[in-house]
């Protein structure tokens, strides 16, 4: 909790009112118990009506002063508390969208969800309610005691005994539920990951009749959360009835001393109400109290899996995350960002969020950290490059070694887990690389600021994902400075005008969340016109044209052809016709280079190749 105190310090003035205005309603209400003492001894006792009149109006005051505090203390605690969990958030989210892949892929999509929602929900309700009753609490109850000393030595030991029995049930359910919430938390990750994986894949459980097993498995891990949480619920429910026997008791033994300090005429009748009376407050506080300890036993189980998030390094994958309940069971090719999509398509996605003119783009070559790239360097190379995802056994690439002229067009083919992926998500940075080095114009792409790489680098992920907005927007993301030609003119090229066109509003046509409102092949060409709207140096097309058809695509490879000629093209496909053209082939088999060349040279001495390119084609009989 003490790592999140810096998102308090643009509050400072709440946290210190808030409080402060608690305890002056505290120190109105420990009056109220001598001023009725004051009204059975003289008032009552006399038959003096005017002096009940005016202490009951002295009551009524104190009453209005204290709902005046209380009312100013909730409204600056709850301006501290939201403002603070609203800036947490925020810095959250910023730091997640930081993160590599590596990183996000170990952390898990539901445990990042739930630590941006839930866990920082309680975290605000705990701020709040520390603001408000961590003072007025304890000062209400060794106030009461203080005040019972005032008016009887005797009757106030009572209050001696009870309070530090008190406080031991209190902090001790306090330490057992404790550590028992945070596997609460961690079990809500799990039942939350099952959730949004169901529902984002309902069409295919449907498809393969599915439907009885995923509720098993849900109704089993909501079952787990349920017992978990009866668990914590039942320990945390002891404390009241506790904490009622405690303070009866004390009243029983109140009750029976004031009754024989009054027969012999050391107390007054009035002087036993208000030791009940400070009794009675002690309850009621002790009660809010053990409520404040339960919500600020679960704020801070929660604050320190924020705070696990946090600690994640932005820029390099680490063993250990010091993070809570983590679920296990997500690949690197299955795990999800905070949004709800696939970290293979979101992160790719980061790279067009940092859009850039083309001038900007211009401006970002050249060189890098005032480093001038040796004159002979090859635009970019991958010098013995090997990448081995976080937790897994054996290595997804290995040994990749190869270099790329500026303006060349680049296919990479290969079976399916081969690595195709893997290999394009190393040029922008996604995933850090595990051996040897990527260079870009010479130098080490580690070294290089990572916006300042990605602004000259167009990403077209394997799966298309548009944002709720327009199309308009959505290409913006690309160029957030493009004109309406530049937009029609990467729509050309990606042959989506008929797209476009076809729609109400055209470029101002609504686009539902993950372009659900259009088809596959619609939504791959909208993002390779995405990419295609900032210029990039570097060009990217994970598999983007798997949904065209054989003509569709083959005007899509003669259109990008007459894109600028500096720009550097990274073709993945299953397709031999797409990549066939390419100026260098790279094929992939189990992680390592089978083969590389033009199509004619692979289809003559690359067996891999050959395999790939005659199930696709009839071979021609000699």
């Amino acid at each position: 909790m003490k790592k999140l105190f810096v998102f308090l310090k643009d509050y400072k003035k709440e946290s210190v009112l808030a409080p402060l205005f608690k305890l002056l309603e505290a120190f109105f209400e420990l009056f109220v118990p001598l001023v009725m003492a004051s009204i059975i001894d003289q008032g009552i006792s006399n038959s003096d009506m005017g002096y009940i009149a005016k202490m009951g109006l002295c009551l009524l005051t104190l009453a209005a002063v204290g709902l005046a505090s209380s009312v100013t203390a909730q409204f600056f605690a709850a301006k501290a508390a939201v403002g603070f969990s609203t800036k947490l958030r925020q810095a959250v989210f910023e730091h997640i969208q930081g993160l590599n892949f590596t990183n996000i892929d170990k952390a898990g999509t539901s445990t990042l969800i739930t630590r941006m929602t839930s866990d920082i929900n309680q975290v605000q309700s705990g701020v709040n309610m520390v603001l408000r009753l961590f003072l007025r609490s304890p000062i209400i109850v060794f106030g009461a005691m203080i005040m019972a000393f005032t008016i009887d030595v005797k009757c106030a030991l009572i209050f001696v005994v009870a309070i530090p029995l008190l406080a031991l049930v209190v902090f001790g359910v306090m330490t057992v539920t404790m550590p028992m919430y945070k596997k609460v938390q961690s079990a809500l990750d799990r039942v939350l990951g099952i959730t949004r994986e169901n529902l984002t894949g309902v069409r295919v459980i449907r498809a393969f009749h599915q439907e009885e097993i995923e509720e098993r498995r849900f109704r089993e891990q909501n079952s787990a959360l349920s017992h978990m949480q009866t668990a914590v619920a039942r320990i945390s429910a002891v404390m009241n009835p506790v904490t009622y026997v405690i303070v009866n008791g004390a009243i029983i033994a109140l009750i029976y001393t004031g009754a024989i300090q009054v027969n012999i005429g050391n107390l007054t009748q009035g002087e036993v109400v208000a030791i009940l009376n400070y009794m009675s407050q002690i309850l009621v506080e002790l009660v809010k109290l053990a409520n404040l300890i339960v919500t600020v036993t679960k704020a801070l189980a929660c604050a320190d899996r924020v705070a696990g998030v946090l600690e994640i390094p932005a820029g390099e994958a680490v063993e250990g995350l010091g993070m809570s309940g983590i679920p296990t069971g997500e690949t690197a090719t299955e795990s999800t960002d905070v949004s709800g999509t696939p970290t293979g398509e979101t992160a790719a996605e980061s790279t067009d969020v940092a859009g850039r003119s083309a001038g900007d783009s211009a401006a970002g070559s050249g060189t890098f950290g005032g480093e001038t790239p040796p004159q002979s360097a090859p635009y970019l190379e991958f010098d013995h490059v090997s990448l081995t995802y976080q937790g897994a056994g054996d290595k997804t690439l290995q040994d990749m070694h190869f270099t790329v002229e500026k303006g060349q067009t680049v296919g990479i083919i290969g079976g399916t887990g081969s690595g195709k992926s893997s290999l394009v998500n190393l040029i922008p940075g996604f995933y850090p690389v595990t051996e040897g080095a990527i260079r870009l114009e010479g130098q080490d792409i580690k070294t290089m600021p990572p916006e300042q790489l990605r602004r000259r680098i167009g990403v077209v992920p394997q799966k298309a994902v548009l944002f709720k907005g327009t199309i308009r927007s959505n290409l913006q993301w690309g160029n957030p400075d493009a004109t309406e030609e530049e937009m029609w003119r990467a729509i050309d090229t990606a042959q989506a005008r008929e797209v476009v066109e076809g729609k109400e509003g055209k470029l101002d046509a609504k686009i539902a969340q993950n372009g659900k409102n259009l088809s596959g092949g619609q939504r791959q060409r909208l993002t390779i016109a995405r990419a295609l709207v900032r210029k990039p140096e570097i060009l990217i097309l994970d598999d983007s044209a798997s949904a065209l058809d054989y003509a569709t695509d083959a005007k899509l490879r003669l259109a990008l052809k007459e894109v600028e000629k500096g720009t550097t093209t990274f073709i993945v496909s299953q397709r031999a016709s797409t990549i066939r053209h390419a100026d260098q082939i790279i094929v992939l088999d189990d992680g390592m280079i089978a083969g590389m060349g033009t199509h004619e040279q692979l289809l003559e001495n690359c067996e891999v190749y050959q395999e790939i390119y005659y199930s696709q084609f009839e071979k021609a009989v000699k």
